[in-house]
């Protein structure tokens, strides 16, 4: 069931200022109250859903080297997006940036807006998400099924600009998740992620683990893990995975947080054609490039080993971390490592999981395949 915040009656608008006054009031009780409810309810929701399980993808025993998946496809909304939704939404309720009755707008590749949808719904609010043409028909449907409206543009580059004037047309609210999420997400408690994931590891044989793996899509999964890391003095390293053609890489390796390629992910939820605002390069210990074929060699790997399915951006992330296992056995070194399952291979049944999506775009999953196969029989990387 979705509950919907009641919605109280209209108000009138303060007054224009009077310069000549040296007392002004602007205090609206009516929409005190509603905000009172509407953060009431998502964080109602935070109680409800705000874990997930940590699951042990099998390696071998005697490999002494532990690997962990944190399941983020159990949210209500099926995402690791549905924690950054909820933050996005806090954030700008308290911030007053959302009152009764706005129009919520948001710049997404499809994951952040279904999760946002979702809790515009919850709230009563409208909600319309500026997408690529090219987001899945999945994700369409999943904003559209939560009353949100779906509008597409041709140019990756241009759901900035586009979610900016709709927001200003319909006097309503840009999220922007590209700027806000490593600010709305609390780095230091409060059941984030980063301390979800430390308390279930307190029982392992390798508690604190030597790496976590993560993909940037806004930089604020990565900005929160590299904060909590240095909060908590783990001596974990923190390493972002990131897929062909996206920023991040180059403009890390370069230093210089404007570098833009221009060219959009297949990878959805993670990589961009610009660093974006909220990407914190300095809580970053290591950027690995994963070509796009070997991130969707990866998630069928993962289907066939744990029969559990997975969007790209997972395959992306189990590649970079395969990859630091392989080096740590390469190196004699036991220890584990932490990397996420970002959302449920359904959403992508028509594209990833489609052997003719697949070969319409020149991708070659056999090489990667193989070495997957290899790693997972002996332990050597030979990519």
């Amino acid at each position: 069931m979705h509950h919907t915040v009641p919605v109280s009656q209209p108000v009138p608008t303060a007054p224009a200022a009077d310069l000549d006054r040296s007392d002004l009031d602007r205090s609206d009780p009516a929409g005190r109250a509603w905000v009172d409810r509407a953060v009431a309810a998502v964080a109602a929701d935070s109680l409800r859903s705000a874990d997930t399980h940590l699951l042990v993808h099998p390696l071998p025993p005697e490999w002494g080297v532990d690997l962990y998946l944190k399941d983020e496809s159990t949210h209500p909304t099926g995402s690791l997006k549905h924690r950054l939704a909820r933050s996005l939404f806090l954030h700008a309720l308290c911030s007053g940036w959302i009152t009764e009755g706005s129009t919520v707008v948001e710049a997404s590749s499809g994951s952040t807006a279904v999760s946002e949808a979702y809790f515009a719904r919850m709230l009563g609010l409208p909600f319309v998400a500026v997408m690529p043409a090219t987001t899945s028909r999945q994700k369409i449907a999943l904003i559209e099924r939560y009353d949100g409206r779906c509008h597409l543009v041709e140019r990756a580059a241009d759901v900035y600009d586009e979610a900016r004037r709709l927001a200003a047309e319909t006097g309503g609210h840009y999220l922007d998740q590209f700027t806000h999420a490593e600010r709305a997400t609390d780095w230091r408690g409060n059941n984030t992620i980063a301390e979800s994931v430390f308390e279930q590891l307190a029982l392992e044989r390798h508690p604190v683990p030597e790496w976590v793996v993560v993909g940037a899509g806004t930089g604020g999964t990565s900005a929160t893990f590299g904060r909590y890391l240095r909060y908590m003095r783990h001596p974990t390293r923190l390493a972002v995975v990131d897929p062909e053609g996206s920023a991040f890489f180059p403009g890390w390796a370069a230093g210089d947080p404007e570098w833009t390629t221009g060219t959009p992910s297949r990878i959805e939820g993670i990589g961009r054609p610009r660093v974006e605002p909220s990407f914190l390069p300095s809580v970053v210990d290591r950027m690995i490039r994963v070509p796009d074929a070997a991130s969707l060699a990866a998630t069928r790997h993962l289907a066939r080993v744990t029969g559990r399915r997975a969007g790209g951006s997972t395959g992306t992330n189990l590649w970079g971390a395969f990859t630091l296992v392989a080096e740590m056995l390469a190196a004699g070194r036991t220890g584990s490592v932490v990397t996420l399952l970002c959302d449920g291979g359904e959403r992508y049944a028509d594209t990833y999981f489609a052997d003719d999506w697949v070969a319409a775009r020149g991708l070659d999953l056999a090489p990667h395949t193989a070495v997957l196969e290899e790693f997972a029989a002996t332990g050597r990387w030979t990519a």
